[in-house]
């Protein structure tokens, strides 16, 4: 009877290798257009991903990653990047200045790989645990000179062709120094307050503020979780029947990098990573997907010193509050993956994303 069954389980495990692999053939031969998922772990190097792993009783999702890159994630002026230059570079192709969006050191702006994808006939969306203008969502929609003009991000948005999005930041659009609404004034938008109503929601643009001003710490309670978020945006991307762009991000990976509190940053790592599991479920079932994960830059110099092995505790120390120089890594999977192995710019990551757009 055992025999039988696990004929049986060899046999369905079979076929649904063999399914995803003709899905996978036809999705090619068709040229079905590229759905394409960019991950960021803001603030989130090597040992960040070590210590979470441990927390994590030893277990990532970022394990089922096959091909692995590292991006050096220096801007114009400095070897130590912020997250608007970093952001820039990934979404746009183009190393610029500490502190500029969308822009390269003579303030021209560019296209972001949103943009262009919007243009082919795209949909997009974002889901940050930051607020919507922080610098690196802010980096895929906008072209300014600072990052700090959080208003005029706040305007670009509401004038962008980005279909849905979920993170903080609600007062950039309603208490304005014009004294504009930018809500009121956009029209083509439904605005929820809650992942029910986002759920459902038929608007063709949905718009989800889950704070006024910055979201709180998973620690205190910030809500929904980022996994949870994810799942709610690909159904509705999903459903179009069209390609798309999604950005996500894990914005407060880097916040507790810079307070140097490992459980901050260890928890915020670890729901990104049960983000990181849906996107992989997606993936299996859409293989026209690439999924690529990565990080802006290392934040806090962390440094694992020493461990328990039996009961996985890591001892750290930071070197700094801010940013570093580190490489970060880059893990991708789907189609078109297999450029994103070995070591490169992070405008690398723009280009090898913009050669699946179709």
């Amino acid at each position: 009877m055992r025999t039988f069954f696990f004929s049986i389980n060899l046999l369905v495990s079979f076929n649904l290798s063999f399914s995803q692999s003709i899905k996978l053939e036809l999705s090619k031969k068709n040229k079905v257009p590229t759905n394409i998922i960019l991950m960021i772990a803001d603030g989130a190097g090597l040992s960040q991903i070590t210590a979470s792993m441990y927390k994590n009783e030893n277990n990532l999702n970022l394990e089922d990653f096959d091909v692995v890159g590292l991006q050096k994630t220096h801007s114009v002026n400095s070897l130590i990047t912020d997250s608007a230059a970093s952001g820039t570079a990934m979404a746009c192709g183009v190393k610029t200045l500490n502190g500029a969006i969308g822009m390269d050191t003579e303030s021209k702006p560019y296209e972001s790989i949103l943009k262009i994808c919007e243009k082919k006939g795209y949909n997009s969306g974002m889901i940050v645990t930051s607020s919507i203008v922080h610098a690196t969502p802010a980096s895929f929609y906008a072209n300014v000179s600072s990052r700090a003009k959080y208003n005029e991000i706040a305007y670009q948005l509401s004038k962008s062709e980005v279909d849905f999005f979920i993170g903080g930041g609600e007062k950039y659009f309603t208490r304005r120094n014009d004294k504009r609404n930018l809500i009121y004034e956009m029209k083509d938008w439904e605005f929820v307050n809650s992942l029910d109503q986002f759920d459902s929601s038929t608007s063709k643009k949905v718009g989800y503020f889950i704070s006024y001003e910055e979201p709180l710490s998973l620690i205190q309670g910030r809500k929904p979780l980022l996994d949870i978020g994810l799942n709610s945006i690909l159904k509705k991307l999903n459903s179009r029947n069209k390609p798309f762009f999604l950005l996500v991000e894990g914005s407060q990976i880097d916040w507790g990098g810079h307070d140097n509190d490992l459980e901050y940053l260890t928890s915020e790592y670890i729901e990104f990573d049960r983000a990181i599991g849906v996107a992989l479920k997606f993936v299996d079932e859409n293989p026209n997907t690439l999924l690529i994960v990565t990080a802006d830059h290392e934040t806090g110099g962390l440094g694992i010193t020493s461990s328990k092995v039996e009961k996985l505790n890591s001892k750290v120390k930071f070197s700094t509050k801010g940013h570093t120089a580190s490489m970060v890594p880059v893990f991708s999977i789907g189609i078109g993956s297999k450029e994103f192995s070995g070591i490169y710019d992070n405008t690398e990551i723009f280009n090898k994303m913009i050669l699946q757009v179709k």
